[in-house]
């Protein structure tokens, strides 16, 4: 994941509810060069398999201290928990990644080619680098590491158009809930 700047603008038990936001992001959004990153620590062998059906050719590695990762074509059911990868994958993958992932802690990043224009803010079309939309599944941040019985919605801005970030969440009638934080790469 490219470095960006995330704030948080939802967060709901409501998994449709999230998805809707989501929609509603990307249908204002330059998606012309869409494309969708995944990433999700697994603890269950159900959950693993339904993930790998689904991703291509996944990075994957041990959790905490333990050896064990693709790099070294090792099979990640002898190390669970793990952490999977997958990253530009086609969008239709986010919809079933989504169900497949269950109550694991995971992350769909949708990236795009630009923001549009936010007048109100001051600002112009927003480029690729800062647009992208996360949606963390039981979880409260991007890094996964703060799992949650609940799932949260970001938009990602560039650091220096920073206002452009509560201008999107009112364009879907939201507004941020957190403070602007770098997202992990």
């Amino acid at each position: 994941m490219s470095n960006s700047y995330a704030r948080p603008i939802l967060r709901t038990a409501d998994l449709r509810a999230a998805l809707h936001v989501v929609q509603r992001l990307l249908a204002i959004a330059d998606t012309s060069e869409l494309e969708v990153d995944f990433e999700a620590t697994v603890t269950s062998a159900p959950t693993l398999t339904a993930l790998l059906d689904l991703l291509p050719d996944p990075d994957w590695w041990a959790e905490g201290d333990r050896d064990g990762s693709s790099a070294t074509d090792d099979d990640p059911f002898a190390h669970l928990p793990v952490r999977l990868q997958g990253w530009a994958l086609p969008p239709v993958l986010a919809g079933p990644l989504v169900t497949a992932t269950g109550g694991a802690a995971a992350a769909v990043r949708w990236d795009f080619a630009g923001w549009p224009e936010a007048p109100e803010a001051g600002l112009g079309v927003g480029g690729s680098g800062g647009a992208f939309v996360t949606l963390c599944l039981n979880l409260h941040d991007l890094d996964l590491e703060e799992p949650a019985t609940d799932h949260t919605v970001f938009v990602h801005v560039k650091q220096f158009e920073a206002e452009r970030a509560p201008w999107l969440a009112a364009q879907v009638g939201l507004r941020t809930i957190g403070d602007l934080v770098m997202a992990p790469h």
